[in-house]
């Protein structure tokens, strides 16, 4: 039997035995000299997914194929060319293996003693004839989502606890089955605790499940399953096995919480071994090894400090950041997993790089114990759907880390060099910034600073008051509604303050002259400015008042115009906007026949584009 977790090909399972074995010995050369890991296995589904191509094509005759046939080019192409078939589109899947299978040939024709087929070689060195594909980032959690894998997790873990310490206590209160009874739940624990006696003893030994107990037949029984005579006593050994040690199922909970309090990957939080662990006053220091990029590394994570007694006051992320209960602690996590996996480390002397040890027993009834294999027959999904744990989407533990990463970027309030600590700032931006939380804080953040600068600007900007237009009548309430004073109502109305383009309730209380002075800058700045209140009767003003800025925008540099008299010209195309087509005709009949004239300085005529 292979060790869990082995990459394996095995060339009698194809008909095309010889050209398999070819391609296999260029494979393990490969990764032997390039020490490469969880790329491996593409070439492994390279290799199968050709094989089992060329045994559908060829039939009976591919037992004789070889990387030496020139028949052989065809059926590349053709490979090729239908692997986007079995993936999705924009997969970069079918890229991979193409090159993949490539690569491998290549290194066949690279040694001079070893038959490839001049058009082969050649398609192998050739261009690619699929497109690479467009990989597609996994989400992370949702808050709530992360909430229930943690919680669930505990529960799990004390679960397991239970589980354990209970038939470790039975096991002490029985003997061995040859003095005591084959049916006993305790005797039987005791033997297999003691190694008295080994599962194939049980299965021997063992009457029929016909004659057992009612207590053994509940035992050996699976929640929601019935008891299957045929495989009676395989369940219950595995029974008996999962009262004394953990098993592959139980150590989904295990990476579900080291995840979560370090935020590490799975790969580096189940690869450390008890050498690798250090406990610290307040926390542990682990050495943590990503065989992907080799890296080798050794982290502190602190305690939480315990809350304080009273009502503790609330950060602005408290509704953002996950406080899960208990406290996300990783040194209590190791601890958890040292003590409960105690037993089964020691069975498994030759597991030193990793706790994550299960223990099983096979069909042949014989007792198993190594490493913890995560994409066994009971993976995630399965540890998913036991638990009652509801996930959206792609059931993947790197959402975890994900979903922690986001967490911390929120934290640190968005600095990228403090989010991707474990990490490059290029492979955070590429694959964590763009979480759907990330993107819609991200998205509130960008929003809310585009307020606040729109509120300050309209704060700052100031512009005139339009009163109605001449339909309705102006008077001295109206004016006084909208916020004037009674004598300056009355000086509006009868022309007082008449300032050209329209009137001004204050000219000496002026934003571009010194108070208590006369304003400077009337008619000119008049349409930026809050004192003015442009009247039905300053219509014919602001339109030769548009005339002379028209002139302007022909003149100036579209940067200098902005820039000098931007906000009157979008002010008053505003104000005229408000105005009726009938009521801009009147004024215009009033300019043709002079009755309107537009008072402007003798430096208004001259600019400079400076």
């Amino acid at each position: 039997m292979l060790p869990s977790g082995l990459l394996s090909v095995d060339p009698s399972v194809f008909r095309c035995t010889r050209l398999t074995m070819q391609l296999a010995d260029e494979w393990v050369e490969y990764v032997a000299a390039t020490a490469i890991t969880a790329h491996a296995k593409v070439y492994v589904m390279a290799i199968h997914h050709f094989c089992e191509y060329v045994d559908e094509k060829l039939g009976p005759e591919a037992e004789a194929v070889s990387l030496a046939d020139h028949g052989l080019f065809d059926l590349l192409i053709g490979w090729e060319l239908s692997l986007p078939e079995s993936y999705a589109p924009s997969s970069t899947y079918p890229s991979v293996l193409a090159a993949a299978l490539r690569l491998l040939i290549v290194r066949r024709d690279d040694h001079s003693d070893r038959a490839v087929a001049p058009d082969l070689a050649r398609w192998a060195r050739g261009p690619a004839l699929l497109a690479a594909g467009k990989k597609t980032e996994r989400d992370e959690f949702s808050r709530s989502e992360k909430q229930a894998l943690v919680r669930t997790a505990w529960q799990s873990v004390h679960a397991i606890r239970k589980r354990l310490d209970e038939g470790w206590a039975l096991a002490e209160q029985g003997q061995h089955p040859d003095v005591g009874s084959w049916t006993s739940i305790a005797d039987l624990l005791h033997g297999l605790a003691n190694e008295q006696i080994t599962p194939d003893d049980v299965r021997r030994h063992i009457p029929p499940s016909r004659e057992w107990p009612p207590e053994l037949k509940a035992f050996a029984t699976r929640p929601g399953q019935d008891l299957v005579p045929q495989s009676a006593r395989q369940q219950l050994v595995r029974q008996l096995f999962a009262r004394l040690y953990p098993h592959t199922f139980d150590l989904h909970a295990f990476r579900v919480l080291l995840m979560d309090a370090t935020g590490y990957t799975s790969e580096e939080v189940t690869g450390f071994g008890e050498n690798q662990v250090e406990f610290l006053p307040k926390g542990v220091r682990l050495t943590l090894l990503k065989n992907r990029a080799g890296l080798l590394r050794h982290r502190a994570f602190r305690d939480q400090p315990a809350p304080a007694d009273g009502p503790q006051p609330q950060s602005a992320n408290a509704d953002q950041v996950t406080m899960d209960r208990p406290r996300r602690e990783a040194s209590a996590v190791v601890r958890q997993l040292l003590d409960i996996t105690a037993r089964t480390r020691a069975k498994a002397p030759h597991v030193t790089d990793t706790l994550f040890v299960a223990a099983a027993v096979s069909s042949r009834f014989t007792a198993e114990f190594g490493k913890w294999d995560p994409q066994s027959r009971v993976n995630f999904s399965h540890w998913l759907d036991a638990m009652g744990v509801a996930i959206k989407g792609d059931r993947h533990i790197g959402r975890l880390r994900k979903s922690v990463k986001v967490e911390k970027a929120i934290v640190t309030e968005g600095r990228i060099s403090d989010a991707a600590d474990d990490h490059t700032e290029e492979a955070f931006a590429i694959h964590y910034a763009q979480g759907t939380t990330l993107r819609i804080l991200s998205g509130r953040t960008i929003a809310t600073a585009q307020q606040h600068w729109f509120d300050n600007a309209l704060a700052r900007v100031d512009g005139p008051t339009v009163v109605p237009d001449s339909s309705t009548v102006v008077d001295h309430d109206l004016l006084k509604d909208t916020g004037l004073s009674a004598e300056e109502a009355e000086a509006i109305l009868a022309g007082q303050l008449d300032m050209g383009v329209s009137h001004c309730k204050d000219p000496y209380q002026g934003p571009y002259s010194r108070p208590g002075e006369l304003c400077a800058v009337a008619p000119l700045r008049c349409l930026e400015c809050r004192n003015a209140w442009v009247m039905p009767s300053n219509l014919p003003q602001l339109l030769l008042f548009q005339r002379h800025l028209e002139r302007l925008r022909t003149i100036l540099t579209p940067p200098v115009f902005a820039r000098l008299w931007g906000q009157s010209w979008v002010n008053l195309r505003a104000v005229l906007e408000d105005r009726t087509p009938e009521e801009i005709a009147l004024a215009l009949k009033h300019i043709e026949a002079g009755q309107a004239v537009l008072d402007l300085p003798l430096a208004a005529n001259t600019e400079f584009d400076a």
